[in-house]
Order: C-alpha cells, then sequence, then structure tokens
C-alpha cells in the first residue's frame, strides 16, 4: 500500500488557507473605504464644516446626481486630477450614502454622428462649463486635446429640478491652448479648492432659507448692471434686492433684511439717510461699505496724463469712524499692482502703482484666495473703540506709501523710481503695510449717541417705521460691519443688446463667466491677471451673514513644495540609478538566500 506524504498535504493545505485569507480581505477592503491621512496639513481629509454639512440629512433629504465630463484617453496629471476628483466623491458617499450618486462622462463618445456631438458640447458650453485646450508631447509627436473640466450637479426638491455646475479648472477663453507643463500649478490650485468647489455646489443647489440682503440706491451707487457678476455670485445663496429710502415701504424693509451693502456711493448722504443706516446696525444688521473719499476723471488723465482728484464729502466716512474705522482722503501706491492701457510711443500699458493688488490676512475671509484688484484705494485706519474688535483683512504690500490728501494724479509720477522702484526706506519691512480694508465686530455704538436729528411731527408719523422712531445708543447684540476703501472692485463692465423686441444689459466680452477673476488690462505678456475679487466678495458675505460652513475649507492652506532643483540635479543621476538597480540586487539576494537554504536542508537527505 502506497504511504500518503502528509507533509505535501499539510503544505498544500497551508498554502491554500492562506491564499482564502487573502482573497477574503481584498473583498472586505473593496466594500470598506479606509484611509488614514498621515499628512501634516490633512490635504485627504474632509474639513470639519464639509462633515457636517454632509452628515446634517437636513441639508439635502433627496438624492444629488452628479456628472463629471471628465473622461477618456487623458495625460497622466489630467487622470491624476480625475482620480482625485473621485477619490473626493468616495469620501462624500462615504457619509451621506446613497443621497450622492456620480458618474463620469467622455463627452467626446456615445454620439451618432458629429451634428448630434457638436449640439451635446454646445449644451455643456451653455450651462456654464468652459473647455479647456491643452497642447501636449506624447509619442515624440505634438497632440491637442480638448477638455471639459466641469460638471453638472442635479436636485429635485418639491418636485422642482435645480441644477447647477462646478468648474474644476478655468477655460481658454480666447481660444489659444495652454501647454501641458503650464497647466501644472492651475491643476495644484484646482486640487486645493476641490474640496470647497464641490461643498459650494451642492450648498447651492440644495439651500432652502436664504437670508435677505439688499444693495443701497439713491447716492449714485452702483446700479444693478454695473453689479450682476457680484449679484450672479451671491445670487444662488442669499435672496437680493435693492433699497433706497424714499417711502416708508422701502424703509420698512429695513425690519426684514440681514445686510445691506452700500459700493461706491458718490452724492452725499443726509442725516436722516445715515440714520437709518445706523439704526439698521445698533438692531443687528450686518453693513458692507465699499467706497472712496476721493473722485479724479479717468479720460481726462488718459488724454492729458494728469487730472485732480477731488473730496465726495460723503458723510457716510464720519459714521464709520465712529465704529472704529477711519478712511483717509489720500490714495495707496503700491509696488505690487496692475496695469493700464495708456497712449506712448514706447508702450501700450504700463504697471500702475495706483492699481494695487491687495494682500490677503490669514483671516478665513481672505485666506488661500489671489490678490484682490482695487484701483485707486483709501488707506484705512484702525481706531479702538471700546467693545469693538477690529480687524484688518486686506492690505498692501511691504513696499507701498500712501498719497498726500486729495493728490494731483499723474501718468509721470513714478518715473522717478526707476524700474525697481522703492516706496519706502525699507521696502521688506512688514510694518509698511497699509490696511485697505477692514472689519468691526461686536456692540458697535451709534453714530447718534450725542447727535439727535430732527423730524417734523408729520414726517414721523408719515415716513419713519415705528421700530426707528426710538433711538438706540448701542447695538442690542452684536454685530458687524465690514469697510473696503474701494468701491468699484465688484464692478463689472456691461453693454446692451437688443432682443426680443427690447434691451437687455449683458457682461462685456471677453469673460462674460467669472469676469471678477480676469484684469480688463492684460499684462505685458498679453495674458488676463487672475484676480481673488469673486471669492472675496462671496467669502465676506458668507461671513458677515453668519454661514461659515465653506470658509474653513477655503482658510485651509495646502502647501504644495517644490523640489530642490540644485539637489535634483546634483543627485538625480544617483536616485535614476539606485531605484533602478536596488531592487534587482534584493531579488537577487533573496533568491541566493533561499537556494543556499534548500541546499542545506536537503544536500544530506
Amino acid at each position: 500500500m502506497k504511504q500518503i506524504k502528509w507533509s505535501s498535504f499539510f503544505n498544500w493545505g497551508y498554502f491554500l488557507g492562506i491564499l482564502a485569507v487573502l482573497i477574503l480581505l481584498n473583498v472586505i477592503g473593496a466594500l470598506i473605504n479606509v484611509k488614514i491621512d498621515m499628512t501634516e496639513d490633512s490635504r485627504y481629509s474632509l474639513a470639519q464644516g464639509t462633515t457636517n454639512f454632509l452628515a446634517d440629512k437636513k441639508n439635502f433629504e433627496n438624492r444629488i446626481s452628479i456628472k463629471i465630463y471628465l473622461e477618456g484617453e487623458l495625460p497622466a496629471e489630467i487622470q491624476s486630477f480625475r482620480n482625485a476628483i473621485e477619490d473626493k466623491l468616495k469620501d462624500f458617499k462615504s457619509i451621506t450614502g446613497n443621497r450622492i450618486e456620480y458618474q463620469f462622462i467622455n463627452p467626446n463618445e456615445g454620439h451618432a454622428n458629429k451634428k448630434e456631438e457638436y449640439f451635446f458640447l454646445r449644451g455643456i458650453f451653455e450651462k456654464g462649463i468652459l473647455p479647456t485646450k491643452v497642447v501636449y508631447v506624447k509619442n515624440g509627436v505634438q497632440s491637442q486635446l480638448i477638455l471639459w473640466p466641469g460638471a453638472e450637479v442635479t436636485y429635485t426638491s418639491n418636485g422642482v429640478v435645480k441644477e447647477t455646475y462646478i468648474q474644476f479648472l478655468p477655460g481658454t477663453p480666447n481660444g489659444e491652448p495652454m501647454e501641458l507643463n503650464r497647466l501644472n500649478p492651475i491643476l495644484e490650485n484646482a486640487l486645493n479648492n476641490l474640496e470647497y468647489n464641490m461643498l459650494s455646489a451642492l450648498r447651492k443647489i440644495s439651500q432652502k432659507d436664504k437670508k435677505r440682503i439688499a444693495f443701497l440706491q439713491g447716492h449714485g451707487e452702483l446700479n444693478e448692471h454695473e453689479t450682476m457678476n457680484a449679484r450672479a455670485v451671491l445670487s444662488p445663496y442669499f435672496y437680493l434686492t435693492s433699497l433706497t429710502f424714499n417711502t416708508k415701504e422701502s424703509l420698512n424693509e429695513l425690519n426684514e433684511l440681514d445686510g445691506l451693502i452700500i459700493a461706491d456711493p458718490t452724492q452725499p448722504f443726509s442725516a436722516m439717510d445715515l440714520y437709518f443706516i445706523d439704526q439698521f446696525v445698533m438692531n443687528g444688521g450686518r453693513l458692507m461699505v465699499f467706497m472712496n473719499t476721493l473722485a479724479h476723471h479717468e479720460d481726462s488723465l488718459a488724454q492729458n496724463f494728469m487730472d485732480h482728484s477731488v473730496r465726495k464729502n460723503l458723510t457716510l466716512d464720519k459714521m464709520l469712524f465712529d465704529y472704529g474705522i477711519n478712511i483717509h482722503e489720500n490714495y495707496v501706491f503700491d509696488r505690487i499692482c496692475g496695469y493700464r492701457k495708456v497712449r506712448m510711443d514706447n508702450a501700450s500699458s504700463l504697471s500702475w502703482p495706483y492699481h494695487v493688488l491687495a494682500s490677503a490676512s490669514l483671516h478665513p475671509i481672505t485666506r488661500n484666495i489671489d490678490p484682490v484688484s482695487l484701483e485707486y484705494a483709501n488707506e484705512l485706519q484702525l481706531i479702538e473703540t471700546p467693545g469693538v474688535k477690529l480687524t484688518k483683512i486686506l492690505t498692501s504690500s511691504s513696499n507701498a506709501n500712501r498719497s498726500g490728501l486729495a493728490p494731483q494724479i499723474s501718468l509721470m509720477d513714478f518715473q522717478i523710481f526707476g524700474e525697481n522702484p522703492a516706496f519706502v526706506e525699507n521696502p521688506t519691512d512688514p510694518i509698511n503695510k497699509i490696511t485697505l480694508a477692514a472689519m468691526a465686530e461686536g456692540n458697535i455704538p451709534s453714530h447718534f449717541i450725542n447727535r439727535d436729528v430732527l423730524i417734523k411731527v408729520d414726517t414721523l408719523e408719515a415716513f419713519i417705521p415705528v421700530n426707528y422712531r426710538k433711538k438706540q445708543i448701542k447695538s442690542n447684540k452684536e454685530t458687524k460691519v465690514f469697510v473696503v476703501g474701494n468701491g468699484q472692485f465688484i464692478a463689472n463692465a456691461y453693454d446692451s443688446v437688443f432682443r426680443g423686441g427690447k434691451y437687455e444689459y449683458v457682461s462685456s466680452p471677453p469673460f462674460p463667466f467669472n469676469a471678477l477673476k480676469y484684469s480688463k488690462v492684460p499684462d505685458l505678456n498679453g495674458r488676463p491677471v487672475i484676480y481673488g475679487n469673486q471669492e472675496f466678495i462671496q467669502n465676506l458675505v458668507d461671513y458677515m451673514m453668519g454661514d461659515n460652513s465653506v470658509l474653513d475649507i477655503r482658510s485651509r492652506q495646502i502647501e504644495f513644495k517644490e523640489m530642490d532643483k540644485m539637489k535634483l540635479q546634483a543627485e538625480g543621476e544617483r536616485i535614476r540609478y539606485l531605484n533602478l538597480f536596488l531592487p534587482i540586487v534584493l531579488v537577487a539576494m533573496l533568491a541566493f538566500v533561499m537556494m543556499f537554504s534548500r541546499k542545506r536542508k536537503y544536500i544530506n537527505r
């Protein structure tokens, strides 16, 4: 009888047992999404605001559908970004479950013919997703790829279908393709803002209750057409309206408002107008003032190469002074600046220090956004006020200075400083930074503590709302006042188009989408400069209205550390050879050890 080799049986049983355990572990790993984030800045973890929003079923009770138009044969860098989007969506689904579903779609496939493909892509474009043209080299051949780096988000609430979109990467509106190596910093920035953009879209489409904000009119403020881009940014989250102090009915609206925006007034405020604004703040309203104390004529400056500035005498600045923020009657000029068009023989545009690119502070409103464009900004001074917390939000760079009071402006003002100007003695000292935007928070004292407004009895009964007849000398609860020393930073150019038998106002080209993000005058290389004005106004209003669900995401700074190019050049060759040959040597050593061990084990048998 043949003897069974039990040692061989046990070896196979041991092998099959290990194999079964490995298969089981893989099945469990596929069903459970477990991730440990060991990065210093927690870049692979969701922010607490995101987790809180997604976990609350009241925020969106029905299912949200997301279609991402970024699929197909993509370069490695784009594929990595696409995978990052999917990873983030998986993190979202780990909290929301089936309340979020997503699908990646290749926009260039699945069409019966070219005509059908054209109308499909046109539909994506009309929804607001801009194409990005990329040029890259593959297998020694230059290739061009048109990406649609965006997503369509759909949500149904009470039988009403709502739609919005996400633009993950900026489009190429001028039609010129972008080289892939120039896209890398844009991809890094998009990764940094990925969670914010996705949560912002979910918040936009599912929001039920909106706070009410009014743009004040009647004092030469920016009109509705000049603020259409800012309104488009804010309207998904807030109910926006316009307000004038000319009727009792309009004044009654103050009782229903949560916020009031005064954008670039040009005419003085009466004592009665200041009283209504002041008492709105005293009743807990949030006030946002964007204004200049000076004015000049840009056409005269362009024609004559100089112009005189004049004081506006708005009187609104006197009320803000009592709140702790003083607006000076000067202009700030900065080495970090934008450009302006000129009619000169040797140049069509020049660097213009009065066009300040304001630096962001570490406050959640401005952290991690691009520089904010402020043309002809006034200096702000913070004045210590009992019970009021004052915070600097935007400043100039350390190489900045201010003009005299009501200065004369000339295109030749900065010629004496040369090509690399130093506007102060020590241009790297942070103490030179000038405040351009600030906020007052707390129990703010009234501008009318020691002042009275003369109101006739018949006017009182017919015009003044009941809530405003008794003066409050201090805010009855904590409130906020935000001041920017510039009124035009949210203004957009606009034009009229005759459609359907009437004129419609539209944002002027070349940037009908996100016009606040791009400069009107390109840089010296002909490219538009990217600004943070759009993110600034959105974050500002979010903070003022108390909605901080997305601010902690924006305030997170994820550092993308560059490689040490000198070290890479010096040691790169050695590291490459080490990566190539070290695994081979290790495998050879392991094989030798196993062979030697087997030889010793069986040599004497």
